[in-house]
Order: C-alpha cells, then structure tokens, then sequence
C-alpha cells in the first residue's frame, strides 16, 4: 500500500512529510481509548550533514487538553542525514476521544565534514489532525 503523505513543512531545507491514519483495531472505543499511527519522513535537502537530536510534540485531544512529549531522538534513534538523504520511521498516539491533533519540532545538529557539531536547527512538524472516522451507535 503505497503511503499518502498529507501533510508536509520545509525549513532550512527539510522537509518533515506526515501521513497519519486511525487504526480501529488498536482502538477500544467503548472504553474511550482512540488510536492512530502517523508514519513521518524527514528528507535533508540542505546542503549540510544534520543530526536528529530531539523531538518536541504538542499533542492536543478533542477537548484542548495539551499533552507535551520532548525526549531524545526518535523511537530510539537519532538519525544522521547528509545532503539528500531521509529517515522514515512509524510510531503511534492515544487520546481519550476520538478528535485531536499534534505539531511539534525536531532540534538538529550540523556536522562538520570534520566530525564537529556546529549549529542546532530548529524544524517544525506541520500540525496534522487526529479523527476518527464517524461511527454508528
């Protein structure tokens, strides 16, 4: 199946791509415990190498209640990119009802051809909504 990205941000010349999808059958609706996937790509379309150092989500559900997640890397990995080079990974996210959404940003590192860090980079994550499909009661 091939993936749909529906939504996309570029800054300082990377691209962040998000498709997210509601997954049923990770969900118990009657106990109030919606779930969603979201598949990101990070393309670096810079002309430096850049580290993925952490992320910072905003995670919102249906009645504005904000969750913040900041923490190392990205499931377990902090990718090092070069010049047109991507990182895709998958991860998943709960809430409590059956709307929400989440932005966030990811903090990069340069590296200098010669193995030094330079300069953080800040790169947002296009804000991207979370619904659930209407169902029958």
């Amino acid at each position: 199946m091939k993936e749909l990205f529906q939504h996309a941000a570029t800054t300082h010349g990377v691209t962040v791509r998000v498709a997210v999808n509601f997954l049923p059958e990770q969900s118990r609706i009657e106990a109030g415990k919606w779930f969603w996937v979201y598949h990101i790509r990070i393309e670096n379309d810079s002309d430096r190498t850049l580290q993925l150092v952490t992320r910072h989500w905003r995670i919102t559900d249906g009645r504005g209640a904000v969750n913040l997640v900041e923490g190392e890397g990205v499931v377990g990995e902090t990718p090092v990119l070069s010049p047109g080079q991507s990182h895709d990974y998958v991860s998943g996210c709960p809430l409590a009802t059956p709307q929400g959404s989440m932005e966030g940003y990811y903090t990069f590192r340069e590296i200098h051809p010669d193995g030094s860090q330079g300069d953080s980079v800040l790169v947002p994550i296009p804000h991207f909504p979370l619904a659930a499909p209407a169902t029958a009661g």
